[in-house]
């Protein structure tokens, strides 16, 4: 059984399951006996479907599949049951990091307003046991403050020579793994090089938020950890390995204390619209700051958590979202501005706009192309189109934007690139109907919820620049660029899938 798009005589990637086992025998119970055949209400055991299937071209290999079986929340229930035990020493901080494109989802599917949504996940996450929740946002705000800046640079750089445009977005990891797997170079050279918000937000949370964590605990000399863990066995769980500080000095017990929390003692989960995010988690390289520790250790889909919660408890008590700056909470939901995704397109425009031609852009204007997935954003200077930019989304437009590409009569200096038809929003991992299908009621729903909720520039954001300054060590450090960028794997020549019929 292959992808209908996939351009090889065999496909590996893994059928649908019909794994009907639980997610854990601690776990909530599943609804499987329900008649529902759909693979996007099953928890067995994560694969890579192949009707959701969106980057082709055997991009799966036998180690991923392996690895991605364990991208479910059995995986999650594992972790909550482990730091339930007695062994304090395989406990672990959990944390989880959600998508503000999974909100909308939440507030339509429980019919409340996103804010109130925002609070009920929150607490419903921190009544199993989750220690953290934390709005992926903030990572965002640094994969669009990046992008805006390499996108000035390669505009000025831009020649016949040396062709550095159009820069293509890389924040959807189906279509960078598409890119890198089937198109190669010279394609990928056009991929941005900022991470995605999926992976600073895994640097955030285990490199920043972890050394954080310590440093706001190192003056008591019981600290308790949220959950109950306190004293010796709070030390243990942040992966101490000195002797029991029974009968030893203060000073011995305070020195293990300020050293950093280990990033494997965090278990991060990622809540997605997408499976795509599951990949990512995967392929994402390791920073040497985690010591070998993937940023993101589990993603779950927004569809995923909604059954939990339907099969859990929902009257458990609202909680605010965490931040990363100590006690501190989340006192109103923002997001970028962007109609269904994280908004690279507006503000890298506006930035441009100011930048290179020192015009001020308010508003952004968009005009449909070829259809609504396809529009276009100009800026006009004396009469000339100075700025063109595009947003392209799902894979019939991906296609046609990579012919024209190829056969140099794409105008255009900057393309926004999903994946989903329809954005971020429409990602598999949520809105769809029982048989599969996009559930396009529910869809309408949470773009007016998604439009609703209010505009943040990343610019504006003072904790973003503090943390350029004291986690990064600077704008334009070398820290900065190995954190927050990254390099693309990728064949010398690309697969034919140019020749196929989108």
């Amino acid at each position: 059984m292959k992808c209908e798009h996939c351009t090889r005589k065999e496909c590996s990637k893994k059928t649908k399951t019909e794994d009907q086992e639980n997610v854990s025998a601690d776990a909530p119970s599943l609804a499987q006996e329900n008649g529902e055949k759909g693979e996007f209400h099953k928890l067995a055991d994560a694969k890579i479907f192949l009707s959701d299937c969106l980057a082709c071209d055997s991009c799966v290999t036998a180690e991923e599949g392996v690895q991605l079986s364990q991208q479910n929340a059995k995986d999650f229930f594992r972790v909550l049951n482990l730091n339930k035990k007695c062994d304090t020493s395989k406990h672990k901080v959990l944390v989880v990091s959600v998508c503000p494109q999974s909100l909308p989802y939440f507030a339509a599917k429980f019919n409340l307003s996103v804010t109130d949504a925002s609070r009920r996940l929150c607490g419903f996450l921190k009544s199993l046991g989750v220690h953290y929740v934390f709005d992926t946002t903030i990572a965002a705000d640094f994969s669009i403050l990046e992008s805006q800046k390499e996108f000035v640079r390669r505009y000025r750089q831009h020649s016949e020579e040396e062709r550095t445009l159009p820069m293509l977005t890389s924040a959807c990891p189906g279509w960078v793994r598409y890119a890198e797997r089937v198109l190669g170079r010279p394609i990928t050279a056009h991929l941005c090089t900022a991470k995605s918000p999926q992976q600073v937000m895994g640097s955030l949370v285990k490199d920043y938020f972890a050394r954080q964590q310590v440093q706001e605990e190192m003056g008591s000399a019981f600290p308790v950890l949220p959950g109950g863990s306190t004293g010796w066995g709070a030390l243990q769980m942040f992966g101490r390995t000195t002797p029991s500080p029974e009968g030893g000095s203060r000073q011995t017990w305070m020195e293990c204390w300020c050293s950093n929390l280990s990033p494997e003692k965090i278990f991060h989960v990622i809540v997605a619209p997408c499976y795509d995010k599951k990949l990512e988690a995967l392929q994402e390289s390791l920073p040497p700051a985690l010591h070998g520790s993937r940023g993101a250790d589990c993603v779950l889909t927004s569809g995923e958590i909604a059954q939990i919660m339907e099969q859990g408890d929902l009257s458990v008590r609202d909680a605010a979202v965490d931040t990363l700056f100590g006690d501190l909470k989340e006192d109103k939901v923002t997001r970028h501005d962007g109609a269904s995704s994280d908004g690279h397109l507006a503000h890298i425009f506006r930035h441009a706009a100011k930048e290179l031609f020192n015009e001020d852009v308010e508003e952004v204007t968009y005009r449909a192309l070829r259809n609504k997935d396809f529009q276009e954003v100009t800026l006009e200077k004396n009469g000339e189109v100075v700025l063109r930019f595009a947003a392209a989304y799902g894979f019939r437009n991906i296609q046609n934007m990579i012919l024209k590409l190829k056969k140099g009569k794409f105008p255009f200096h900057f393309v926004e690139v999903l994946a989903c038809a329809g954005g971020c929003l429409n990602g598999r991992g949520q809105a769809q109907t029982p048989d599969g299908h996009a559930d396009k009621a529910l869809l309408r729903q949470m773009e007016g919820i998604y439009a609703d909720i209010p505009v943040r520039r990343p610019e504006s954001s003072a904790h973003v620049q503090e943390l350029y300054q004291e986690w990064l060590e600077g704008i334009n450090s070398p820290k900065a660029r190995e954190v927050l960028h990254t390099t693309y794997q990728s064949q010398e020549h690309g697969a034919h899938s140019l020749d196929i019929k989108w």
